[in-house]
């Protein structure tokens, strides 16, 4: 089935590369969509799916490489579209 979630991250996120561990984990899992950094210090993602391999993605975001913090994991469902064919960075 499925999903799709927006993720917000937050704790010491920008400049350790998080975006790029995003980015591995969600190709690794087939995983589409989009992850971006925020002003305010923030790692917003983007990500539709199959149940399991959200579930293992969410869970890779929540320890993030090596290098990072992650204090906070916000998820909000979101309805799928089907409409990503990859997982991109946005600027």
């Amino acid at each position: 089935m499925l999903m799709a979630r927006r993720l917000l991250i937050s704790g010491r996120v920008q400049g350790v590369g998080f975006r790029w561990f995003v980015i591995d984990r969600a190709s690794f899992e087939g995983i589409t969509g989009w992850v971006r950094n925020l002003p305010g210090g923030e790692v917003e993602v983007v990500a539709e799916g199959d149940a399991e391999a959200m579930d293992r993605f969410e869970r890779a975001l929540r320890q993030g490489p090596g290098g990072a913090r992650v204090d906070d994991l916000e998820v909000d469902i979101l309805t799928p579209t089907g409409r990503f064919a990859t997982f991109t960075a946005r600027h």
